[in-house]
């Protein structure tokens, strides 16, 4: 049985660009990870829970930022390890500083006995479309292509179009 996490991706528009924001693990083992490492906020869902609400819920603890809206249902995405990320993307601007993460605990170094609390994510960020698809995990970017298409079909200038 796979895995299931739940997300969302938040977009805006700056200077006639389109920016998607991703997250960075927090943690030592994504320390000094940098391209090919950032994610959209996400988390795994509960069985029991709608995937949407599990992708709300996620937002909240890995960024502090609660959203309203009508989110835009991008689908569904396998991963390369089988972990199945349902996503779905919202326009909503978030001030970067103001981030705030849920932690967890982690014996480091390993074998030490030591047990330090690390935060899920430890910073994010606003990227260009071509720039967040160097940035983010190689199988999230489908994500990404599908909001591009999405906003096309409904009229949205193509990223980068000023």
């Amino acid at each position: 049985m796979s895995q299931h996490s739940a997300g969302i991706l938040l977009f805006r528009r700056q200077h006639g660009k389109l920016e998607v924001l991703l997250v960075h693990p927090g943690g030592p083992f994504w320390a000094k990870r940098d391209l090919g490492a950032w994610s959209i906020p996400k988390g795994l869902d509960d069985s029991t829970e709608d995937p949407l609400q599990a992708a709300l819920r996620e937002l909240k603890e890995e960024t502090g930022l609660t959203v309203q809206g009508s989110p835009i249902a991008l689908g569904e995405f396998r991963q390369p390890s089988g972990k199945i990320i349902y996503a779905w993307a919202l326009e909503h601007d978030f001030d970067v500083t103001r981030l705030v993460s849920n932690t967890f605990p982690l014996e480091w170094p390993k074998g030490s006995g030591k047990v330090h609390q690390f935060p899920e994510v430890d910073r994010a960020a606003w990227f260009e479309v071509e720039e967040a698809k160097r940035r983010i995990l190689e199988g999230q970017v489908p994500i990404i292509d599908k909001l591009v298409a999405a906003l096309a079909r409904q009229g949205e200038p193509q990223p980068g179009a000023a």
